[in-house]
């Protein structure tokens, strides 16, 4: 069985950081819909997810980014990666991840870009 945990921090009114842990793959992928239903219904839609201790993504999981960013988006907001690993990485930028989500290298440059963005 596959290890995974989604664990919300919220900085300010507006942000939820998601910390991902562990391996997010088609039986898992139901936690990180949960959280990111969770921030949209505390209308919490700028959205950063921290992928430090994310050790594996399957297309399941992928599936789940693009499953919420439109919804996410209407709603003012937007989905920014952050601290991926390598690894990890390297599967968001082979399915082309890069051109539709804003994957920056820390935490604090997401949040940087989200107050450029409402600048």
């Amino acid at each position: 069985m596959s290890s995974f945990s989604v664990t919300f921090r919220t900085p300010d009114e507006h942000v939820c950081v998601l910390d991902l842990k562990g391996e997010l793959d088609a039986h898992t992928s139901g936690e990180l819909e949960a959280a990111f239903q969770k921030c949209i219904d505390d209308q919490r839609p700028r959205i950063i997810v921290h992928g430090g201790d994310l050790q594996y993504i399957s297309s399941a999981g992928l599936g789940v980014f693009m499953a919420y960013i439109e919804e996410v988006r209407e709603q003012g907001g937007d989905i920014k990666i952050a601290a991926l690993q390598p690894r990890v990485y390297n599967v968001f930028d082979l399915l082309g991840f890069p051109v539709l989500f804003d994957i920056t290298d820390s935490e604090a440059e997401a949040v940087e870009r989200f107050n450029a963005d409402a600048a």
